[in-house]
């Protein structure tokens, strides 16, 4: 039992197993950043860990109480319990969460501008209007994956990768802060060019991007049925789900190629990849989907991981 308004109810409603996947680009990125410079600044590497985790735990909110509000969390739901629907955390007292975590968020993004200039503020505005966005409107018209490639994997392992490196520091009234430019490392680069150098790290962020997308494609490919039955538009109803099931495989594939030519090691997430993709295919529907799911979440991690050790030892 857990009782209403609870920490125990407050705990399970952040979704403790999504927090990996807000983790693992600010994970990715930092293992880049040493790899490409030889050190890191802990200060903001901390506040882009922080920020990312309740940015998580925000949009998890915004999702819980707008699609229990929206009636898409029917008795009919396969997936994992949520808090407002099973009535573990009121309406009123999940509208106060949201507003508190959303101003916990932009307090400990705020301070990021020592080191990235104002445009940080720029990109912690669309992280809020993304969490809010995608439950409210993109999720429904299926552009739901595109926001996950894009703000589970390019935003934030860019804007994490470029707050190393203090590229674009802009000094704050007569506060004197380092700046070491690009053309600094790119001697010491394994990468080579500067050209070079700026693709690696987009192409690492977008392999995690899609490789985070394949929980979003679980999820969905688990709900398609009654998401077209309230009229929720996501890729996977769009495109049907033996279309989606290659999708997954594509992914993972993908994602690994992009990053092979910097570390050979996330090769050793595929065998995990196409495990989970048999499942999902031999499940096919229903609550059993739930176990690839988490299976999903794991190989995300796995895969941040494989990436960042293969980064920092060089292998």
């Amino acid at each position: 039992m857990v009782k209403m308004n609870s920490c125990k109810a407050w705990l399970l409603a952040t979704r403790p197993k999504t927090l990996t996947g807000a983790a693992a680009p600010v994970l990715v990125a930092l293992s880049a950043a040493w790899a490409d410079t030889g050190r890191l600044l802990w200060m903001p590497a901390t506040l882009c860990m922080l920020f990312a985790l309740l940015m998580q735990i925000d949009a998890n909110f915004v999702n819980d109480y707008l699609d229990f509000q929206g009636g898409i969390d029917r008795e009919d739901r396969l997936g994992p319990e949520r808090a407002c629907a099973q009535g573990w955390i009121t309406p009123r007292a999940m509208r106060r969460g949201i507003a508190l975590v959303t101003l916990l968020s932009c307090l400990t993004g705020l301070p990021l501008v020592l080191w990235g200039g104002w445009w940080m503020v720029a990109i912690g505005v669309a992280c809020v209007l993304a969490c809010f966005l995608y439950t409210t409107t993109l999720s429904r018209i299926a552009l739901g994956d595109l926001l996950v490639v894009l703000f589970f994997g390019i935003v934030p392992v860019l804007a994490t990768y470029y707050l190393q490196l203090s590229i674009f520091n802009f000094p704050l009234g007569s506060a004197a802060w380092p700046v070491q430019e690009l053309s600094t490392f790119r001697s010491a680069s394994p990468l080579g060019s500067s050209k070079n150098f700026q693709l690696s790290t987009f192409n690492s962020s977008l392999a995690l991007g899609l490789v985070t997308d394949c929980l979003l494609l679980v999820n969905n490919y688990r709900d398609r049925d009654t998401d077209r039955r309230v009229g929720k538009r996501t890729l996977v109803v769009l495109i049907g789900p033996r279309a989606t099931e290659w999708l997954y495989l594509a992914l993972g594939l993908v994602a690994v190629a992009l990053v092979l030519p910097q570390t050979l090691l996330p090769l050793l997430f595929l065998p995990l990849h196409l495990l989970n993709w048999i499942k999902i295919k031999r499940i096919h529907e229903g609550r059993a989907l739930n176990k690839v799911l988490g299976k999903t979440a794991a190989a995300i991690l796995l895969f941040a991981l494989l990436y960042s050790a293969g980064r920092i030892l060089g292998i």
